[in-house]
């Protein structure tokens, strides 16, 4: 009985589609540029997202440590700051390995490069612990941690200097970007969301007023407001299923146009990259706002309708 019925209030969306081509076409069209720009707004979002991610990748917390430092301490330290479930990477820089990159930067400063040659070989720097944090919000806590290390009396001689309080500003400003670009995301594609259900809405309107005279033969015989209102939230699901799929076919010329003009400017920035890594995501979204936007819009516009057919 309910698969029948299942299948009647199906059969029923789907000839109301294919029917009314003039109100699906407007429907769909309506829909398309809705997704469309939701669609634009996951890649503004992505890509926000992605720079301030390299951006995060460069933050980081140094341990410098005195150049008489052995490695026994320093690696105990690094063992110590990776059981911390904070941090994500601990990278032991070695004496010599700080000289190297000390002199690969200052290359083409000769001023440097010859004081450096007055100590007569010996290596003045010491070793370093890069430290990486799982997000930037966390960094403060691994400082705590270390603030704690280097009180220690035991400790205190082999710590040259925490780097921390010199990159607090930008750790912190880092992290409200972030903070924000996701709040930002979530806030315009609500806004985008709701604004496809109140344009989508008033355009189903139409479907519904052409469908007057069978919804009040409905009414009049007594069937119940979801066998009348069934078929056309399968109707309004199809549009948000047809207006996704053709926002999916859009985006590939789109994204692929959009990055070669985008790289003459900016060679970082390839929106059709993230059209084919993020397909199946975005077109899970697309196709999930679509069907429910759809659905939804159908589903209100007839129980007001029906509402004033009671009257």
């Amino acid at each position: 009985m309910i698969t029948t019925h299942i299948k009647r209030i199906s059969s029923a969306g789907l000839k109301n589609f294919t029917r009314n081509t003039f109100v699906s076409l407007a429907s769909v069209l309506t829909m398309v540029v809705m997704l469309f720009v939701i669609a634009g707004t996951f890649f503004v979002n992505s890509l926000l997202l992605d720079t301030l991610a390299t951006l995060q990748e460069k933050v980081d917390i140094n341990v410098y440590f005195t150049p008489t430092t052995s490695e026994m301490p320093i690696l105990d330290l690094q063992k110590d700051l990776q059981k911390l479930p904070e941090v994500k990477e601990v990278i032991y820089v070695s004496r010599e390995e700080a000289l190297a990159a000390f002199t690969e930067r200052h290359k083409n400063n000769q001023a440097t490069l010859n004081a450096l040659q007055e100590l007569g070989g010996d290596n003045p720097l010491g070793a370093t612990l890069n430290i990486k944090a799982q997000e930037t919000s966390q960094y403060e806590s691994i400082a705590e941690f270390l603030d704690t290390y280097t009180s220690n009396p035991a400790h205190s001689e082999y710590v040259d200097k925490v780097n921390y309080f010199d990159n607090k500003k930008a750790i912190d400003t880092l992290d409200q970007l972030i903070s924000g670009a996701k709040v930002m995301g979530i806030f315009i594609s609500g806004l985008f969301i709701a604004l496809a259900l109140f344009i989508t809405l008033n355009t189903l309107r139409l479907a519904i007023y052409i469908s007057k005279d069978e919804i009040h033969v409905m009414n009049m015989v007594g069937a119940s407001r979801t066998y009348i209102s069934g078929p056309f939230m399968v109707t309004g699901a199809l549009y948000g299923l047809v207006s996704a799929l053709v926002v999916m076919f859009l985006l590939w010329p789109v994204t692929y146009i959009l990055t070669s003009k985008a790289q003459d400017f900016f060679a970082d920035i390839n929106f059709y990259q993230y059209y084919v890594d993020d397909f199946f995501k975005l077109l899970g979204g697309l196709l999930l706002i679509g069907i429910v936007v759809g659905s939804l819009a159908s589903i209100f516009a007839v129980k007001k309708y029906v509402k004033n057919h009671r009257k």
